[in-house]
């Protein structure tokens, strides 16, 4: 795992590039401690930074930037392609290696050397893995930026006053001498809704970030006529999940198929020349990593997780037990609230976009005790979108079915009625359907999620009901001083997925929106902040292909989710270890806003301040603050977006 970066100047700079290039390579130690190098080329006004953190390969021989054995190509790479060995022995059988053999034994090497015997989209379409890289053509002249298909590797780019820029991050942009800090107001609207900054929107105008599963191909005379080409995607999760759905695996076979996928992807995630663990909370996904983790490992394997003192916000009895039964080399720290609140006005450093799922802050935590005895961290992520985890699954079409037989000026009311009485009566609501509802539903966010229902209940469609169940602030305007939020994804999802079940067709929104935007983010910046690699063997794509193919049924039923995945489980876990709501890596973010927090919040959402920034409504500000503060209301999601992206711009934009 590295970080990378790079710009093209149309014409020769008025500042010193090389200096340049060192100062955006430092930017990114954190990403990768071990080696920061550059290369300026002025006769192609090209500069590539790197900052290496070494995993495979520790040598010399993997220092970037790299260049192909004649010179041709020339690559940063922040990522793994874990089928290199097997891409190696094919170039070398094929005699199409490069001359004189490998030098190395990096993937680095073997990606120039796919992508000068194959072209690149040839090369891309063969590796599996997560990766960002650059690559520069010196005989066509082009630069090619790529993005794994899931979106696990972050890629920043655009255009600078001088020319373009790309980056792993925005810190390493951000030492540009020409490039302009003008905030997106359309990007700012987006995140106050959903907590993250969507693909391929950025906060900063000017910038994007690149697609998952996208290439962008481009010359000097594109940067020097300002016209950049739009990027070309090489796989769509869209795709991969309706020609799954068209071809589902016969439910007997499903179990064991699964099984054999997961296998090979754990295996090829093991590989690693240094140490090497995994997170584990205790849910499904993480112990079911852990496992084939540890039936394939000779020795213990390292687990690692964190608990908090609160009641209700400790999952470190569950991993214990996990770690226990399998035999894991386990590590547990129970922190208190005054650790989690010491990261606090770091986040904006680590999270140089604004970020507000405070599970970041979790996150954050365990990667940093993780990193005192590993390198790398394999994470359960992915398993809630791929198989059913998440409750939406399970209680938008019933909800969404029952709202369809009431007419939709009785919602219209009813929604008004219950945003009328606030609070208290979501909660009041929700004390009387929970004795209904299926244990695996029931959690510390319930009254969270009944108020983001009375915010859907108008929905007009299913896909807008869905819209309203993701977003913290559906109507942003009077937030934003009138200024309306950009269309995306969300609002317009694909017409093909309009013949999935409804459940099917949320799971393929949130892979293709709330994954790479939020989970994967969240996990690439909290674990790279500490030069920690995480890899999440639940997205490999061809175990995406497979996940789709297994049938709806086998994936959600009347007691929750992950169906297959627990039975999966439960041939290494006893089911009273199973046996366990969904929690989530949560925090007490809404009675830290009221107690320790609560300094923070109204300092940064003066009146004053904001009216000195010119952003948000100094009045729907304090209205939402003083609602929460007064117990009326749970606004906890929205101020803490509203915290984050005040403490992100007095940190990189003031």
């Amino acid at each position: 795992m590295c970080g990378i970066a790079g710009f093209i100047e149309a014409r020769a700079p008025d500042f010193d590039a090389h200096e340049l290039c060192r100062f955006m390579g430092e930017a990114m130690r954190h990403r990768g401690p071990d080696a920061q190098a550059s290369v300026w080329l002025p006769e192609r006004g090209l500069g590539l930074a790197h900052a290496r953190l070494a995993i495979i390969d520790l040598s010399p021989l993997g220092t970037q930037p790299m260049w192909s054995a004649d010179k041709r190509l020339c690559v940063v790479f922040n990522g793994e392609i874990f089928n290199f060995h097997e891409i190696r022995k094919e170039l070398s059988d094929a005699g199409i290696a490069p001359e004189g053999g490998f030098m190395g034994g990096s993937d680095t090497e073997v990606l120039l050397a796919a992508c000068r015997a194959w072209g690149v989209r040839a090369a891309v379409e063969r590796f599996v893995g997560m990766f960002a890289f650059s690559l520069w053509d010196d005989d066509a002249k082009t630069l090619t930026l790529a993005r794994d298909r899931l979106g696990i590797k972050p890629l920043y780019y655009g255009l600078s006053e001088s020319g373009f820029v790309f980056a792993s991050e925005l810190k390493p942009l951000l030492k540009h001498p020409r490039l302009a800090r003008r905030l997106d107001h359309g990007a700012l609207s987006l995140y106050c809704r959903f907590l993250y900054v969507p693909d391929p929107l950025c906060i900063l105008d000017g910038l994007a970030k690149l697609p998952p599963g996208s290439m962008l191909t481009l010359s000097r005379e594109d940067v020097i006529r300002r016209a950049l080409p739009d990027p070309v995607r090489y796989w769509k999760v869209e795709d991969v999940a309706l020609a799954g759905f068209e071809a589902p695996l016969p439910a007997a076979e499903a179990e064991d198929a699964l099984l054999d996928a997961l296998r090979e992807s754990v295996r090829l995630r093991l590989v690693s020349d240094v140490p090497l663990g995994a997170f584990l909370s205790g849910g499904i996904d993480s112990s079911l990593i852990t496992a084939l983790m540890q039936e394939q490992s000779g020795e213990a394997v390292r687990t690692f997780t964190i608990g908090f003192a609160e009641d209700g916000y400790d999952e470190a009895a569950h991993a214990r037990a996990v770690a226990a039964h399998l035999g894991t080399n386990h590590t547990e720290r129970v922190l208190t609230s005054q650790d989690a609140l010491d990261i606090v006005p770091r986040l904006p450093e680590f999270f140089d976009e604004p970020f507000a799922d405070s599970s970041q802050i979790p996150t954050h935590l365990v990667s940093a005790m993780a990193r005192e005895h590993v390198t790398v961290a394999l994470s359960g992520d992915g398993g809630d979108e791929l198989f059913g985890g998440y409750n939406r699954y399970l209680t938008g079409p019933k909800l969404w079915d029952g709202l369809c037989r009431v007419p939709g000026p009785l919602r219209r009311k009813g929604q008004d009625i219950l945003r009328g009485r606030g609070e208290r009566m979501a909660a009041r609501l929700y004390s009387l359907a929970a004795p209904f509802l299926p244990p695996g539903i029931r959690q510390l966010a319930a009254r969270d999620k009944m108020q983001k229902i009375v915010e859907a209940i108008a929905a007009e469609s299913r896909e807008d009901f869905y819209a309203g169940l993701v977003s913290i602030w559906r109507e942003t305007r009077p937030l934003m001083r009138g200024a309306a939020a950009p269309a995306c994804l969300v609002d317009e999802p694909p017409e093909s997925l309009a013949r999935l079940p409804f459940a099917a067709f949320m799971m393929v929104m949130d892979a293709m929106t709330y994954l790479p935007g939020d989970i994967l983010t969240k996990v690439d910046r909290a674990s790279m902040a500490v030069g920690l690699e995480a890899r999440v063997p639940l997205l490999d794509h061809r175990l995406v292909a497979l996940a789709w193919r297994v049938p709806l049924e086998q994936k959600i039923g009347p007691e929750g989710g992950k169906r297959i995945l627990r039975r999966l489980l439960a041939r290494y876990l006893p089911q009273e270890i199973m046996d366990r709501p969904k929690q989530g890596f949560a925090v007490p973010i809404d009675s830290w806003l009221r107690g320790p927090l609560k300094g923070l919040a109204t300092d940064l959402l003066a009146p004053a301040r904001l009216r000195g920034a010119g952003v948000f409504s100094p009045d729907v500000v304090s209205q939402i603050l003083d609602e929460h503060l007064r117990g009326e209301r749970n606004h906890q999601h929205r101020l803490w977006a509203l915290i984050m992206f005040e403490a992100w711009r007095e940190a990189h934009l003031s």
